[in-house]
């Protein structure tokens, strides 16, 4: 398995759409929850059938079609196999009024956030996810961050159902040169990675 990644750019959106399917991934969540507030995440995902997660599925489809690029797709062979999303941590309006994980330091610049990652059942615990991480952290570097941050679940070397782990587990960006704190207010993990010198 030779596996690319590349950003995701209007061209790749079929792609997205053909890899997250009819239901956006997680719940028809078209990894909007971080970027959109609570009330309005919660207003697409409980609507019924035809519209549930359609707000969802059209933010991301905007910022496709923009050029916002809010995130990377990999690639086996052609075929869209995984997803990470990455963005500067002021897209993404959860996180900033987060109790969990909202920033200590607000003065602080350039500090991009990876929040999710997803690939179908049949793909993961193959290291497409190390490889989705390693690529958001040169993607961020690229685009100026000089910290890279992320919201990882400590499993304890459990293992856990997809949906528990999407924002990554601590000894997957442990093993990519994370450093992992625990939040002040929640101790919640927090994984940051500075771009000095790397």
């Amino acid at each position: 398995m030779t596996v690319s990644v590349a950003p995701v750019t209007p061209d790749r959106w079929d792609d997205l759409v053909s890899l997250f399917g009819p239901t956006g991934a997680y719940s028809h969540c078209w990894c909007a929850y971080f970027r959109v507030r609570a009330k309005d995440y919660s207003a697409s995902v409980s609507c019924q059938p035809p519209q549930r997660g359609r707000a969802n599925r059209e933010l991301l489809e905007r910022l496709t079609r923009d050029g916002a690029v809010p995130g990377l797709l990999a690639y086996d062979d052609g075929k869209p196999v995984g997803w990470v999303s990455v963005s500067p941590r002021d897209q993404f309006a959860r996180i900033l009024v987060s109790r969990t994980i909202e920033p200590t330091n607000r003065d602080e610049t350039e500090v991009w956030s990876i929040v999710c990652f997803w690939l179908p059942a049949p793909r993961r615990r193959s290291g497409i996810g190390t490889t989705l991480l390693a690529a958001a952290v040169e993607f961020a570097r690229s685009g100026g961050a000089s910290v890279v941050e992320g919201y990882p679940v400590d499993t304890a070397g459990e293992r856990r159902r997809g949906a528990d782990v999407y924002t990554g587990t601590v000894g997957m960006f442990r093993s990519a040169g994370f450093s992992i704190a625990p939040h002040p207010a929640s101790g919640r993990p927090i994984a940051r990675l500075p771009m000095d010198g790397r």
